[in-house]
């Protein structure tokens, strides 16, 4: 099989481009290197299977080459994380508009390619109502225009839309995959991921930063059980058109994760709690809780996580120690 990966040297994007490659696919990789790295694939770009092309998904006439080479495309490529999008809000919003429309026209021009777009928790806004966890059918609230980070929100809802209208009307085979704080080795803490950011200041025994109270509760998936559920999606054949939440339904508070870091690095780092209008911008809002429902995605491919908390922060340290 021929899969093209758009933001492939990005974190989720270099470890899929790891998995096909394994299966002896062929793979095709596009990043600008915004957010991603060539250090992601360096291991990848000596195997004669694997193939990156460092361009933008905005150039539409590479873009056609590529598509039309494959036989399923990952739609990765994305303005992405917090601080990033606040620093740069209208490049963000070209890229996850503009780029994704690209993307499925393409699709569906050359061949109706199947295609797995990657969507984001961010689409369900602010939980006003506390909720348990979010299942795919739910409502969603987005915070005012004014505040820059919920323009993400609404670029990735804004995708869904496209991607279910291109499967509604043209039959273009689509996936949605809505992730939910997809952690691992290789991901970087420079646009606000929070385990990575943690791990590096208790490994440099610098104060381990909370933005906000630290009462936040999130649920944090390895990056491999994330993998192997998409690649498990691609080849269901029922789950064309559908929505899903990917994620794990154990949720931690942001305050007992640094506390968990800590302990787990020996490090005599201190805790601190930074305000949000400190860390990111004036009136800044984010959302208490955060977790999946992934009853769907169990229904379909049988989805279980395998690593827990613990695992995913070994992992990510032993990644900072080497």
């Amino acid at each position: 099989m021929k899969v093209l990966i758009t933001g492939g040297a990005g974190f989720i994007g270099s470890h899929a481009a790891r998995a096909h490659i394994q299966k002896k696919d062929t793979v095709y990789v596009i990043d600008d290197l915004s957010t991603g790295s060539v250090e992601n694939i360096k291991d990848l770009r000596k195997n004669k299977n694997f193939h990156f092309t460092m361009d933008t998904i905005m150039n539409k006439a590479v873009m056609r080459r590529l598509i039309q080479k494959a036989d399923l495309v990952y739609h990765l490529a994305a303005a992405v994380g917090v601080k990033y999008i606040i620093d740069n809000p209208l490049e963000s919003l070209k890229t996850n508009i503009s780029g994704t429309e690209i993307v499925l026209e393409l699709a569906n021009t050359l061949g109706k390619k199947k295609v797995v777009l990657a969507s984001t928790s961010e689409v369900y806004g602010k939980n006003m109502d506390q909720r348990v966890s979010f299942k795919e059918t739910d409502d969603s609230l987005i915070g005012p225009t004014v505040i820059t980070r919920w323009s993400y929100a609404c670029a990735k809802a804004l995708d869904e839309f496209l991607a279910l209208a291109y499967h509604r009307e043209k039959k273009l085979p689509v996936i949605i995959v809505r992730f939910f704080n997809i952690c691992g080795p290789g991901q970087t803490g420079r646009y606000g991921m929070v385990i990575p950011r943690f791990v590096k200041q208790a490994l440099k025994g610098q104060p381990i930063t909370i933005y906000g109270s630290g009462k936040q509760t999130r649920s944090f998936t390895h990056v491999d059980d994330a993998v192997k559920a998409l690649m498990k999606l691609t080849a269901t054949p029922l789950a064309l058109g559908e929505v899903f939440n990917l994620g794990n339904p154990y949720a931690i508070s942001i305050k007992e994760l640094a506390e968990k870091i800590k302990k787990m690095t020996k490090s005599p780092s201190r805790i601190v709690y930074v305000p949000y209008e400190q860390a990111y911008e004036q009136g800044f809002e984010d959302m208490m809780h955060r977790r999946p429902n992934i009853d769907k995605l169990a229904k379909f491919i049988n989805f279980k996580p395998v690593n827990k908390i613990d695992d995913i922060l070994t992992d990510v340290i032993d990644h900072f120690k080497e």
